[in-house]
């Protein structure tokens, strides 16, 4: 199979590793002409990606920023082969899928919004594996949820990344879903490490502050933009913090012990039943 990749970061790199490793060829480009040259001259990209290549190319996996990638498909939508899917990898939903099944149908070819949920706090070409994808879940978010001859089509070309199961569901429900599992973990970690505390904290932390403060090596520009475009999921759910919040200050400043161990004991039999022991 052919693969195109545009976007040669964590995410895209490791998609190209992947598919190498498999033995497909990868057809990729990256802003970073840089990156691009290197992916080629490593072994792990076979062809510099353009418009007119393109169409030899059976999936093309677009692993950029929302609003680049969007960018991306009306650039580039004319010169898909009509028998290409294209997927996204981007961290929000709405906007590109919008975009992407208005382009799709106009120019006649398959388009399919994706989601792989792994990573790391590290960014850039350097930092990409050719197993990170290997057990993970994969959400898939195709236009209707109707087609199994798509999902079966997109799963089996999906095959080298080696993901550990597939979901399925909507750009809306989507963006609601990680608005908690994943954007609120960033904003908390990130606000949380502000404390004048942190800058002291050594020799008097372990394992629940490495935990807490992981993700707050964040990327800034990428995470920026994917709050803003998922800000009223994002807002309701800091919204619930701060209300939760307020019970455990206002039971520390009322000495209110009884309510205090209520609240407690509730987080802990909420993580006991979402997450099991």
């Amino acid at each position: 199979m052919k693969v195109g990749i545009i976007g040669l970061g964590l995410i895209g790199g490791s998609f190209a590793k992947a598919y190498k490793k498999d033995n497909h060829t990868v057809y990729a480009y990256d802003l970073n002409e840089t990156v691009t040259d290197y992916a080629i001259s490593s072994g792990v990209v076979d062809v510099k990606l353009n418009k007119k290549n393109v169409k030899e190319c059976e999936l093309v996996i677009v692993s950029i920023y929302p609003k680049a990638a969007v960018k991306f498909l009306e650039d580039y939508s004319p010169h898909f082969s009509k028998k290409s899917v294209v997927i996204d990898i981007c961290g929000t939903k709405r906007y590109i899928c919008r975009e992407g099944f208005r382009l799709a149908k106009e120019y006649g070819y398959t388009f399919m919004g994706t989601h792989p949920m792994a990573g790391t706090h590290n960014s850039g070409f350097k930092y990409s594996k050719e197993n990170m994808f290997s057990g993970a879940p994969m959400v898939l978010v195709p236009e209707t949820d109707t087609n199994p001859d798509l999902y079966e089509k997109v799963t089996e070309m999906l095959s080298p990344c080696r993901f550990g199961r597939y979901s399925v569901t909507t750009a809306d429900k989507h963006d609601e879903m990680i608005a908690f599992t994943s954007q609120m973990a960033h904003v908390v970690s990130n606000a949380f490490i502000k404390s004048p505390t942190a800058c002291i904290h050594k020799g008097f932390s372990a394992g629940s502050y490495k935990d807490l403060t992981r993700v707050a090596w964040l990327n800034p520009s990428m995470w920026t933009e994917l709050f803003l475009e998922n800000k009223d999921n994002l807002i309701n759910e800091i919204d619930i913090l701060i209300s939760s919040l307020e019970k455990y200050k206002t039971a520390l400043e009322n000495d209110d012990e009884k309510t205090l161990y209520a609240l407690l004991d509730e987080g802990k039999k909420r993580k006991e039943m979402v997450d099991g022991r």
